[in-house]
């Protein structure tokens, strides 16, 4: 059977999603593992455990709240919809939003300890040099940790590649629109359309597989 446009469809919008979660996270992520390493402030126990919640709650769950958030009626829907004239419930930002926070947890716990494994010395030296914290965190932190963020950021790539439950609460599933490759596995599982399912399926296999493939290269580098 040769992938269909819709079936193609899903593909493509599956890795622009995961794509833009993965720089979503990056960007945001990366400072708050760093904050969580090196820095000790009240509710620190507190924070992690808010970003840990994704892995724990159901898929549902999590959608739901987002729904909550970001619909038109919640706090931080209704700001956009008051900027921009529009939500982005059932939307392909949706699907960004789910997936980034279904995501961000992995990514943050990964490059924390990375960021934590780095020798404290190197990091007092760098300060008894005269070196500013944001310069020793790029010139020192960042070179050595990057394997464990590196890491990190694949298998959040991998996490919102393969989301899917709190994107169809978030994001629907609407053809040629929000249909990401779980969501058309599902449609075609519920139309019974099992050939279309496997070919999805083995689409996923193999993207999951050079992901896992690329995580490990990255740890036996590390080791060596």
């Amino acid at each position: 059977m040769v992938l269909d446009p819709e079936a193609l469809f899903s593909i493509k919008l599956s890795l622009k999603v995961a794509t833009v979660s993965t720089v979503l996270i990056l960007l945001t992520g990366l400072p708050i593992a760093y904050v969580l390493a090196e820095k000790e402030f009240p509710m620190k126990n507190l924070l992690d455990a808010l970003i840990t919640l994704p892995l724990v709650f159901p898929p549902t769950v999590t959608g739901y709240l987002l729904l909550l958030i970001f619909g038109k009626n919640g706090f931080i829907g209704e700001i956009i919809y008051r900027l921009f004239k529009t939500g982005i419930v059932f939307t392909w930002y949706g699907a960004v939003v789910a997936s980034s926070v279904a995501a961000f947890p992995i990514f943050v716990k990964t490059a924390r300890s990375s960021i934590e494994a780095v020798e404290k010395n190197l990091i007092y030296a760098a300060f008894t040099l005269g070196k500013g914290e944001l310069e020793t965190f790029f010139r020192v932190v960042l070179p050595i940790a990057k394997r464990g963020i590196v890491a990190g950021l694949v298998l959040s790539f991998a996490r919102a590649i393969g989301e899917f439950g709190a994107t169809l609460m978030l994001a629907g599933n609407i053809p040629f629109k929000t249909n990401t490759i779980p969501i058309e596995i599902y449609s075609a599982v519920s139309d019974g359309n099992f050939e279309r399912a496997n070919l999805l399926t083995v689409v996923i296999a193999v993207l999951s597989l050079g992901i896992i493939f690329a995580v490990n290269r990255l740890s036996q580098r590390g080791n060596r």
